[in-house]
């Protein structure tokens, strides 16, 4: 019987994918802005009013919903303009480089690697730091030598490690504590890890007639296809 729904992954770097649900929810992460012009009718969605035609000030402090940033974000106007969250600061790459292992990424940020690639689009000092640690790091690009980035990209390369470690290692287990500390990315490699476990014990004790290559892997080799007829 063929599924009813069919996941559809999250979009890569800057560029979302409106179609994916982890997208969706990401984009309603929060971004730390201010408003650098009077917003008329706007209050009452970012919950600073009570009436639909209540306006926000110039100056105020808001806590803006990616997608609405991205909609109001204009370099030219001046409407509204984004902060850094803490976590992709230098003082937070300071403690990933120290012990990236014991960082609760879930709790800082569920879409930690996805929502930091679109913080891409804001003008921003850091944002070659944040290219390197997130957009390199996930699309396996080249690492370029950019400050702290090589310490940043370390980040990803020591969780991925300990992620799959885990799931190589947790057969017929209760996992609920070892998914518990990750971003929504890495749940879903913790997931990729687990199922090629079961599916070769299944094939190991006879009860699966092959081995199948996995869908990263088919996936990959499609677009490296695409790109060489293109």
């Amino acid at each position: 019987m063929a599924e009813a729904y069919f996941p559809v992954g999250p979009g890569l770097g800057m560029e979302e994918n409106f179609l994916s649900l982890d997208d969706i929810l990401m984009s309603q992460e929060k971004l730390p802005g201010r408003a650098e012009s009077a917003l008329p009718r706007l209050a009452v969605l970012l919950g600073q009013g009570a009436g639909s035609a209540a306006s926000i000030p110039e100056g105020s402090k808001l806590e803006i919903p990616l997608w609405l940033a991205k909609g109001l974000h204009d370099s030219k106007r001046r409407i509204i303009s984004v902060e850094l969250p803490k976590i992709y600061k230098e003082a937070w790459r300071t403690v990933f480089s120290a012990d990236a292992n014991v960082v609760d990424l879930h709790k800082m940020g569920p879409y930690y690697y996805g929502f930091g690639s679109q913080l891409l689009n804001f003008e921003n000092p850091e944002n070659p730091e944040i290219a390197q640690t997130i957009l390199q790091a996930t699309r396996g690009g080249p690492v370029l030598p950019v400050s702290d980035s090589v310490c940043s990209l370390q980040t990803f390369i020591a969780r991925f490690r300990r992620i799959m470690d885990s799931s190589q290692n947790a057969y017929n287990e209760d996992t609920s504590a070892l998914v518990a500390r990750l971003d929504e990315l890495e749940r879903a490699l913790f997931q990729v890890g687990q199922k090629g476990l079961n599916d070769f014990q299944c094939w190991e004790k006879g009860q699966a007639s092959q081995i199948t290559a996995s869908s990263l892997v088919q996936n990959y080799g499609k677009r490296k296809l695409t790109e060489v007829d293109g």
